[in-house]
Order: C-alpha cells, then structure tokens, then sequence
C-alpha cells in the first residue's frame, strides 16, 4: 500500500498555531491541585487513564486514538473504560505543533467519557508525549490538559532537545548513572529552569523515560505518579491504550500490518 504524508502548513497556519499555544500556556497550572496528590502515598486516587494514536505505517492520514481508564493502585489489565476509534488525520506532523495533529480526537475520546460513563472520568491523563519539556512550554500534555481540565503528565521516551539540552556524552553519562528503577536526574536547561526529570522506571530497561508537568500537578508528584503505574518501562496506563490501539487497528483492517505510535516528538 503506497504511504499518504499531509500537506506541509503553510507559514501562516504555523504562526497562527504558535499564537493558540501562546494563549493556552497562559492557564497551566504547574502544581498540584487535588488532594490525592498532596499525599505520599497517592490515597484517594483510583482511577488512571492513558491516552495514545496508533499509525499505519506508511499512512500517517489514518490512526486509531485510544483512551483506556484503569483501577489504581491495582492497574488491572482489565481496563474500567476503553475507547478506540479510527480517525482521519488532516494536519501534518510539525515539530513542535503535535498537539494541533493529535489533541482534537483526544479532546472528542474524554468528552465521550464523560457523557457515557462520568463515574469512570479518570483524576490524571498520562499522555504519550512532552509537557512543559517543549519548545515554547507547551507540549501535547500541556495542551489536552487545559482543553479537558484534567490534571496531565507528560511521559516521553526520548530526549527534546530543547533549551541547550542534548543527547550528547554528558546525558549518556547521566542516564547511564539511573542504576536501579526509581532513580531519576533533573532535566536543567540553558536558561537554568528545570523542564522534567528523566526517569529509570525498570529494572530491566536502561532506556528512561523523560517526565514533564502537563496541568495541574507538580513534577514531584508527576515522578512519584509515573513509577508508581510503572510494571514494565512504559506506565501502564499508556501501555494498555497503544496496544489497544493497535490492535483496534489491525481487527478494523483484518491485516497484520504493521502499526507504529506518534513520531519522534514523543
């Protein structure tokens, strides 16, 4: 099957997008707010949801976006709300504007929540991409954080190579120095802010994953979030939603093809 891309945005659609994030950034909140987060344990906190798009590979106009909502602490496998849906994708993938790509259909998946199941509306998003780690801080978590008014993390599995920050030997050191799950070093950037935290999440997987405040909840507590839904490298959570949606995927198109998460921004 011959792959479909997008239209490239022209320069005014790309202007326009930045001055929407401009606006939006100006109501996220980068603290906790709920009280479930307050406490070290989490207490009160019971339900975690996970947010994912699927791609066919080599058709990135058509992906499944996935919303699952699971019991916490107990993360069962048996999800307490699934929702998968074939989408068309019209906007391109821009750096630094996936949000404007994705967020839409997510937005619509947490809307249907709420109007089919409000007992099952999840208290935290964990979203498969950046937060405040973002070019102009304001990444997808941030985004559907503020757009459905729910606390957000963002949770990527590489580097953002924004504000000075690189993949180069001095991060290699540092991610080298994450012996044990649960051990984590600050992500500083140029302009001397902290943008997240890289975190080893397993025991059994060197690579780490790079956590950033999307809405309404504090780094620590977003850290301390992550590992606790941490079974293998990926929070589980957002495990479960990609490997729904793919195989949402492959069951709507009766075809083994191969299907790929979001691109490199994540």
């Amino acid at each position: 099957m011959a792959g479909r891309a997008a239209e490239p945005p022209a320069d005014v659609t790309l202007r326009r997008w930045a001055r929407e994030q401009a606006r939006l950034k100006a109501s996220v909140v980068a603290e906790d707010t709920e009280e479930w987060q307050k406490d070290s344990g989490l207490t009160g906190l019971e339900r975690v949801g996970g947010v994912d798009l699927s791609y066919i590979k080599g058709d990135d106009t058509r992906a499944c976006a996935s919303l699952v909502v699971l019991s916490y602490p107990a993360l069962e496998v048996t999800v307490l709300y699934e929702d998968c849906r074939m989408v068309a994708v019209s906007a391109p993938y821009v750096p630094g504007f996936l949000a404007f790509r994705e967020v839409p259909f997510l937005v619509e998946a947490v809307q249907r929540l709420q109007q089919e199941e409000p007992k099952l509306k999840p208290q935290v998003l964990l979203v498969d991409g950046n937060g405040l780690l973002h070019p102009r801080g304001f990444g997808v978590a941030c985004h559907l954080g503020v757009l459905t008014d729910l606390p957000c993390v963002g949770v990527a599995k590489n580097l953002l190579q924004v504000d000075g920050l690189v993949r180069d030997e001095l991060h290699r050191e540092q991610v080298h120095s994450l012996q044990r799950e649960g051990d984590t070093f600050p992500l500083r950037g140029a302009s001397g802010g902290v943008l997240g935290m890289v975190l080893r999440s397993y025991n059994n997987s060197s690579k780490p994953l790079y956590i950033s405040v999307g809405h309404r909840v504090c780094l620590e507590t977003a850290v301390r979030l992550v590992k606790s839904c941490c079974r293998y490298r990926i929070p589980e959570p957002i495990r479960q939603a990609d490997i729904r949606s793919r195989e949402y995927i492959r069951k709507q198109l009766c075809s083994p093809l191969e299907v790929i998460s979001s691109g490199p921004e994540r």
